[in-house]
This record gives C-alpha cells, structure tokens and sequence, in this order.
C-alpha cells in the first residue's frame, strides 16, 4: 500500500517541544514505516522520518513570525492534493482545509478528527467526501461517517517508568482557561503540594491575570513548553498529574503519557476522560477542587507500576498503529466507504 499521510505544519514533525498533531502523526508515520507500509509524510521540509518526506513549508510557521500560517497550509495542502493520484489512500491529520478540496483528492480519503475547535467548521466536514476518524467516542458529531475510534497512541521508549516520586505535583498542557491551570494552582496549595506547571502560552492574558502571579520558584514552579525528554522526566517524578480541565477534552495526550511514567492522574471528568482514566488504576476522576484535592491526598493508593503496565496495554503506539491498518483496509475494500 502507497500511504499519504497529511500532517499539520505549525510545527515540526516531530515537534521539538509543543505540537501534539505532529506528535501524533510522527509517531504514525514511523510505526506504519515499521510495518513495511510505502508511507510519504507531507510535512515541514525540516521534519525527521523514516519515510518519503515531501512538502512546501521550510520550517514550522508558529516558529516563524514573517510566514502567514493560513497561506502555507493551503500551499501545503495544494502540494498533497496535487499528487494524490499516486497513493492508495491519503490520511489527513490537519484538520478541516483538506476537506474543502476534497472533490480533488484522487484517492480514499480518510481523516483524523483531533478536536472541533467550534461549530463554525462543521460544514466542510459534512460535505466532504471523508471517511472520519475519532480520537475519542466522547468526540463524535451526529451524521459523520466514522469509520472508528482509534484512541492516540504514545512511544513508551521515550517514556520511562519511574517507580518511586517525590510529592510534588504536575500540570501539563497549554496555559489556556480551558486546561484549568488556575485550577490546578488552587488544588495543589489546598492539598500543600509544589506544583511544577508545563505547556505553551496560549492565552498571555490569562497567564499575566490568573497563573503568573502564583509563581514562585518554589511552591509554583513554571517551565514553558519542554521537549520529549524532559516530559518524560518531569512527569516520572512527579506524584500525580492534575488535569481539572474546564472543556470536554477530545483526548488529553499529556494525560496518556503520564500514565505511562506510572505517574497517576487526577481528572475532571470531562469530554474523553471516563474513557482514558481507569478509574483507580491509572487515576482519579473528580468534579471540583474539594474532590481533586481529596483525591491527591490518597494518590498512594494507586500502584505505579499497574498504572504503567494499564498504559502501555491501552496507549502503546503499536496498537495505534494496529488500528490504523484495519481503518485502512476496511475503507480500501470498501467495507467502510463514504
């Protein structure tokens, strides 16, 4: 099989720290390569993959100030489209724009769903010719053709398991009102836990207003957004990692790779969340701060190693990318067609 794989150009693929859609579709395209699958990764021109790498973009826009992000997407998505006559399939990771020129696309077109950002997109996923992918079943839309869920998965390698942590807390994500970090600033200093808090700066009022004057260096430590192995690191060795989210999350891949350092989760039970944490092995879910901070306080009782061990048996990128290959085929015998 002749794979094209559409993946997002904000970033890099991999990402060097932030970028969860070229994480996604990296680790894709290196377990499909594996596999023995003929894959052509449609990404930045600075990407690093065992596939065929094709593109426009020389590097990531969210790097580069100068570069128009709506202008390179199309010029990358106009790239992918113009040579899809010479793929079997073409898997798009970069959300709807793909879809508005699907009447182009020369080959099955299957796409993932990473998350609707609003109401206002749902036209072109309703009148493209697409096969859906959901990263969640909490994610779904009504009148989609969902072929499946296929939840993430993480590279477990780059994610060592620690046994032992100390008592401080995490919080990983974007620093947006959405992920709750105030939150979770407000659950730690209840439960008198250091918090370390980890992630881009979406929203820089809210950061200024609601988390910036909590940090101290100390009790309240920030970090920005870190790289693959620092994650690993800082999430091995924390005691839980708070997720009081304030949306219906699609996913939470913060909270998968967590969870497979053998580092428990303590979760709004939001969106995908009663689908991801298993309650009492890999996590805690909760419904406000009184409960999250009764939740920390008995965090002990949930063994790291099943924590781990429940991960990797649900997470690992090897079946990802198993469930990958069975969308694939379904949709190619048309099994599952639009």
């Amino acid at each position: 099989m002749k794979l094209a794989l559409l993946g997002p150009v904000a970033w890099r693929t991999p990402p060097l720290a932030y970028g969860p859609w070229e994480l996604v579709t990296s680790l894709l395209a290196e377990g499909l390569s594996a596999r023995g699958v003929d894959v052509t990764l449609f990404a930045t021109l600075d990407s690093i993959t065992a596939a065929t790498l094709d593109g426009v973009s020389p590097h990531g826009y969210a790097d580069d100030p100068t570069m128009d992000g709506r202008v390179w997407e199309a010029l990358h998505v106009s790239r992918a489209m113009a040579r899809s006559g010479e793929f079997d399939l073409v898997h798009n990771h970069i959300d709807w724009l793909p879809l508005a020129f699907a009447a182009h696309c020369r080959a099955p077109l299957v796409t993932t769903v990473h998350g609707f950002s609003g109401a206002g997109i749902l036209p072109a996923y309703e009148r493209a010719r697409s096969s859906y992918v959901s990263i969640s079943d909490s994610d779904r839309v009504p009148g989609l053709d969902y072929v499946a869920t296929v939840h993430h998965g993480v590279d477990l390698g780059g994610l060592p398991f620690q046994a032992d942590a100390g008592d401080g807390l995490v919080a990983f994500g974007r620093i947006h009102p959405d992920k709750g970090i105030h939150t979770a600033i407000e659950i730690a200093r209840l439960a008198d836990r250091p918090l370390t808090i980890c992630g881009i700066v979406q929203d820089e009022r809210y950061f200024a207003e609601q988390v910036l004057p909590h940090i101290d260096g100390e009790r309240v430590v920030f970090l920005g957004a870190v790289g693959p192995r620092q994650r690993g690191e800082i999430l091995g060795a924390s005691a839980a990692l708070l997720h009081p989210i304030a949306f219906d999350e699609p996913f939470g891949l913060s909270v998968v790779e967590s969870m497979a350092c053998g580092t428990p989760v303590v979760a709004y039970a939001r969106g995908s969340m009663p689908e991801v944490v298993d309650e009492g092995v890999t996590g805690m879910l909760v419904h406000d701060v009184a409960q999250a901070v009764a939740a920390v306080a008995r965090i002990k009782e949930i063994d790291r190693a099943a924590c781990r061990d429940r991960a990797a048996g649900r997470f690992g990128v090897d079946r990802m990318v198993t469930d990958y290959l069975a969308v694939y085929d379904d949709v190619l015998t048309g099994r599952r067609r639009p």
